[in-house]
C-alpha cells in the first residue's frame, strides 16, 4: 500500500477506499495493524481510526474484536417471510448460513413485560441467535419465551428444536396469530457490535409477537438485520366473507 501521503482522516479513507475497488486490497483480507497503518499515513491513531470508521460506516470494512481490521466479503441476502416467522429455507441454505445460539434464563424486566404481557420477575427463557456466512454476522435475533412453554428439544438440544431457532423461526407449536412491526432505524451499540456494522448504517428491525388461541403471548422475538443483508416478504391474503358467498 503506496502512494501520497495524506494529510486528513477522509484522504486516507479515499486511499483505503481505492485500493479496496480496484481489487488491490482483496475481500476478506486484513488490513494491517492500527498503529501500522498510522505510521504509514503519518498521522495519529484517532485520525486513523477516524478514518477507518468511515470505511466502516460505508460497509467496506469490519472490524473484528481482537483480529483487527478486514476488508468486507460481498454478503448475499436472505428473505425474511413475514407472517411465518422464519428465515426462507431455500435463500438461507444458498447464503450457506449457519448460527449460533444461546440460551439464558432471565426475569421479565422494562420493555419484555410489555412485550410477553408479564408480570415483573416472571421466569423466560432467552434466546441469542447469530447468524453468520463464513466469519461475516448476518443477523441477530433475541427470542423471548416464557419458561413454561419452552419447548424441551430447543433446550435440550435436540435436532427438532434447535432447527427452529437456527432458522429464527417461532420455536413452538403454530400460533393463532404473528403481529410483525418492522422499522429502519440506526443500531444500537450492542447491535452494531454484534454485527459489526458502522453506527450510521441502517437496520432493519423485526418486533415479532407471536400469540395462542387464548390471546396469551408465546413467544416475543426482536430480529435485526443489516439493510443491506435481507429482503422482508409480507403476504396479504384476500379475507372472504362467507355470509356474502351464500
Amino acid at each position: 500500500m503506496t502512494g501520497a501521503v495524506p494529510s486528513r482522516h477522509h484522504d486516507i479513507a479515499d486511499d483505503l477506499r481505492q485500493q479496496i475497488m480496484t481489487g488491490r486490497i482483496k475481500p476478506g483480507e486484513r488490513l494491517p495493524s492500527e498503529s501500522g497503518l498510522a505510521v504509514q499515513y503519518k498521522v495519529s491513531t484517532v485520525t486513523l481510526r477516524r478514518a477507518l470508521a468511515t470505511l466502516q460506516a460505508e460497509g467496506l470494512v469490519e472490524k473484528a474484536h481482537g483480529k483487527g481490521n478486514f476488508v468486507r466479503r460481498p454478503l448475499r441476502k436472505v428473505m425474511y417471510v413475514g407472517g411465518w416467522g422464519t428465515l426462507d429455507p431455500w435463500t438461507a441454505a444458498e447464503a450457506a448460513l449457519h448460527v449460533t445460539v444461546r440460551s439464558t434464563t432471565l426475569q421479565a424486566h422494562g420493555h419484555l413485560t410489555t412485550l410477553l404481557k408479564v408480570p415483573t420477575g416472571s421466569p423466560l427463557v432467552e434466546f441469542t441467535c447469530i447468524s453468520h456466512e463464513g466469519d461475516s454476522p448476518h443477523g441477530l435475533a433475541r427470542i423471548y419465551v416464557p419458561r413454561d412453554l419452552a419447548p424441551a428439544g430447543v433446550l435440550d438440544d435436540a435436532s427438532s428444536g434447535r432447527d427452529a431457532v437456527t432458522r429464527f423461526a417461532v420455536l413452538g407449536p403454530p400460533p393463532a396469530a404473528v403481529r410483525e412491526t418492522v422499522c429502519a432505524r440506526p443500531p444500537t451499540p450492542d447491535e452494531a457490535s454484534c454485527l459489526r456494522i458502522g453506527s450510521a448504517r441502517a437496520v432493519l428491525a423485526i418486533t415479532r409477537v407471536a400469540t395462542d388461541s387464548t390471546g396469551r403471548v408465546v413467544e416475543a422475538g426482536l430480529l435485526v438485520f443489516p439493510g443491506d443483508r435481507v429482503d422482508a416478504v409480507f403476504t396479504t391474503h384476500r379475507v372472504i366473507d362467507e355470509r356474502q358467498t351464500q
